[in-house]
């Protein structure tokens, strides 16, 4: 009888009999891929190009009940499990070597009710699904600033988008979410049913389950909104940025914005500004002039554009297959010595392709009470974000080195607490960020949350909170 010999989730190898292979393909309504597989390569490539894994199986899911079929194989056989939505992690947990993939990028459905201002999205959609079909009804919820990256991966760990002053998180939007547990369950998770798992949802990761699909409220955006950027030469880059943050004070609930530091198409190293008013044209128009008019830039873009042009903003500069690094921390200030140590960091950039942005947060993000979700750190004024990013893997540790250096520079200034989709690997990160993503109290009770739901860790490759909370 033949054998395939897959990694287990401790670390072993398992000998898993090809018939019960070819049983759970014939269960699918999507299908099996093996290493022998046409396709096989396409589907175990997601867009961190550093991330090289070869799992045993990939298991193609077309639904809910085909997730189940797939969580039920994986635990009757002991398999190391890696669960893929967008496949845009940084960290690659959406893939495992040796193990099962659980692959939901085929469920990309989005259903829109425009009267009840819901909108639905499968486990595999990604934010461009999502905003193609809530747009033609003028309607939107806060989504990833990609449009490439997963509504899953994103919402579960919080999501920060353009929209976060305006409606909160993605997360702190979800009115239900579907979800197939470690038994093999599909289970509801709203504020009326599975309270509890609920809150665990926003914001706790994929470590209780996985989610095969979203209910979000949506909101009228745009279509058409005022917004866009101005481009600064680094010589300028100390007075632009102190204007901005003065100017960003004012925390206008409609203004989402970032300040990055990229390079333009000729190899120019520049400040950007970039803001979008989410409200009339006219008056995003008159609220972002004294931005404008500070001093003149290299380019100013500003002007009505359409939502979904602003969530592809950055598509062409975070394309997949580079080599991805990247690290994170919340700010508590942004004095005038923290902006010289980022503009010095932003200089010395060894990769054209490498970024740093700080987002500002507020408005109805800061006013959502702490305990509402899983995410925390609701206090902090800005997020660092720290993107590495290169062609040639004879470059890596050059442009690591550069990230966690400049993260360095930029401790002095910034809270305990971090983003939990910013996260790289534990090996990398050390297990003590992972407790300091939720903040005090709330690790304990995901650590029971998951003892409840996942306690033989069968989801592990995430972020991952141990249910014996190691």
């Amino acid at each position: 009888m033949s054998i395939l010999q897959a990694a287990t989730k401790d670390g072993g190898v398992a000998e898993v009999e090809m018939t019960a292979v070819e049983a759970l393909n014939e269960d699918l309504r999507g299908s099996v891929l093996l290493s022998t597989s046409a396709g096989y390569d396409d589907a175990r490539r997601i867009w961190n190009g550093m991330i090289d894994r070869r799992p045993a199986i990939i298991a193609g899911c077309a639904g809910a009940a085909d997730v189940a079929s797939a969580v039920n194989f994986a635990r009757e056989h002991d398999l190391l499990v890696s669960v893929r939505g967008g496949g845009h992690n940084v960290a690659g947990n959406a893939v495992c070597d040796g193990g099962l993939v659980i692959d939901l990028s085929g469920m990309r459905s989005v259903h829109v009710d425009p009267s009840a201002r819901r909108a639905r999205a499968a486990g595999g959609a990604t934010w461009g699904d999502f905003d193609a079909e809530t747009q033609v009804f003028g309607l939107a919820t806060t989504g990833g600033l990609i449009s490439d990256t997963g509504v899953a991966g994103l919402t579960l760990g919080g999501g920060i988008g353009w929209l976060t002053p305006s409606y909160g998180l993605a997360c702190d939007n979800l009115a239900s979410v579907n979800i197939v547990t470690a038994e093999g369950n599909l289970v509801t998770a709203s504020a009326e049913e599975n309270s509890e798992l609920f809150w665990g949802l926003k914001g706790g990761g994929g470590n209780f389950g996985i989610a095969t699909s979203f209910e979000f409220n949506v909101y009228p955006v745009g279509p058409i909104l005022f917004g866009g950027m101005t481009l600064y030469p680094l010589d300028e880059a100390q007075a632009v940025l102190r204007h901005f943050l003065d100017f960003m004070a004012n925390k206008m609930d409609e203004l989402g914005a970032l300040a990055a530091f990229t390079t333009t198409p000729d190899g120019q190293p520049v400040l950007a500004l970039i803001a979008v008013y989410n409200g009339p044209l006219s008056d995003g128009e008159v609220a972002l002039e004294p931005l404008r008019r500070f001093r003149k830039p290299l380019l100013d873009t500003f002007g009505p554009v359409s939502y979904r042009k602003i969530q592809t903003l950055f598509d062409a500069g975070a394309p997949p297959g580079l080599r991805y690094y990247w690290k994170s921390s919340f700010l508590n200030s942004l004095p005038d010595d923290a902006l010289a140590a980022v503009i010095e960091k932003a200089r010395n950039r060894p990769s054209s392709k490498s970024k740093i942005f700080l987002e500002f947060l507020g408005g109805a993000f800061a006013r959502i009470p702490r305990e509402a979700a899983v995410f925390d750190h609701r206090a902090s004024p800005f997020n660092l974000l720290i993107i590495g990013a290169w062609q040639d893997e004879t470059d890596d540790e050059i442009n690591r080195t550069w990230a966690r250096d400049t993260w360095q520079a930029m401790q002095p200034y910034a809270s305990e607490g971090v983003y939990v989709n910013y996260l790289g690997t534990e090996a990398d990160e050390g297990s003590n960020r992972i407790p300091a993503a939720y903040g005090p109290g709330k690790y304990e009770k995901l650590v029971a949350l998951k003892q409840k739901y996942d306690p033989a860790n069968l989801f592990r490759m995430n972020q991952n909170i141990r249910p014996n909370g190691g």
